[in-house]
C-alpha cells in the first residue's frame, strides 16, 4: 500500500458540522476501500490566494492516509462529485515525504 496526503479546501458557507461530516465521508470512502486514514488535520478558514466559485475564504483539511494506488481515481471522482469541495489534491509519498510527515506529526504531539 502506498502512503498518500490530500488536502481538500471546503465551501465557507458550510457549519461546523457539516464541515465534520464531509470529512467523515471521505475518511469512511477511504476505508470502506481498504484504505487506512494515518493522520488528520483541520487547518481551519483560511484566505484564499484567488476567489474560486467566488469564494474568497475556505476550510482547509488534511488527511494523510495509505491505500491500494487502485482506489485512488474512485476517490478523487467522488471529490469532485461533491459540490462541498471547492479544490483537492492528492499526491503520492515517497520516502522522504513519509518521513518529514512522521516528524511533523510527532512535534504537532508534542506541542
Amino acid at each position: 500500500m502506498n502512503h498518500y496526503e490530500a488536502v481538500f479546501i471546503i465551501n465557507p458557507v458550510l457549519s461546523d458540522e457539516q464541515v465534520r461530516e464531509t470529512v467523515e465521508k471521505f475518511k469512511g470512502l477511504l476505508e470502506a476501500k481498504d484504505g487506512k486514514v494515518l493522520h488528520e488535520e483541520n487547518w481551519g478558514l483560511r484566505k484564499l490566494a484567488y476567489p474560486i466559485q467566488h469564494k474568497r475564504s475556505g476550510f482547509y483539511h488534511l488527511l494523510e492516509f495509505q491505500a491500494p494506488g487502485e482506489i485512488i481515481s474512485d476517490v478523487e471522482v467522488e471529490l469532485k462529485r461533491d459540490e462541498r469541495i471547492m479544490r483537492f489534491l492528492t499526491v503520492r509519498m515517497d520516502r522522504d515525504h513519509v518521513e518529514f510527515a512522521e516528524k511533523r506529526r510527532k512535534k504537532l504531539q508534542n506541542a
